[in-house]
């Protein structure tokens, strides 16, 4: 594995870690909170960021489509920890196919971490925002992908 891979591998546990903080314990009205005309929902949202990330995943395995319904909240945060943890996995054990780990960076990985961005401005709009600290002491470690994320090591006060 490259290092090249394991930079990725790192950017992934920090979509993770990020994202998780988007969607933890989130009321359960702030899945479809509608904010304007062509703004996506949180739940299309996370629909969109998993998509992304298996169009990612597609450089690594075999796909008939890459494009799928969108499903409940539960089945979409599912969704994006299975993908995270394909992707992680891939990544162990592979390079992509067809692409450069710098485009797999610049494209979908870059793409899911601003749509992150936004699940979180829109928890703020849903009042219930995430709390704030400093992500550059954040505990985040290659491989955790998964919804069990650790709390902050330097929350703002």
């Amino acid at each position: 594995m490259s290092d090249k891979n394991e930079i990725l591998r790192h950017f992934l546990a920090a979509i993770a870690y990020r994202g998780t903080k988007a969607i933890k314990n989130a009321p359960r009205p702030y899945s479809d909170v509608h904010v304007g005309k062509g703004v996506r929902t949180p739940r299309e949202l996370l629909h969109h960021i998993t998509g992304v990330l298996t169009y990612a995943h597609s450089f690594f395995a075999h796909y008939e489509t890459t494009h799928f319904q969108l499903k409940s909240w539960d089945a979409e945060v599912e969704a994006f920890y299975d993908v995270l943890s394909k992707l992680d996995k891939s990544l162990q054990q592979s390079s992509p196919r067809e692409v450069t780990e710098e485009q797999l960076l610049q494209g979908p990985f870059s793409d899911a971490m601003a749509h992150i961005g936004q699940l979180s401005l829109l928890r703020r709009m849903a009042d219930s925002p995430i709390p704030s600290e400093n992500f550059i002491c954040a505990a985040i470690q290659k491989g955790a992908v998964g919804p069990d994320q650790p709390d902050p090591v330097a929350p703002d006060e």
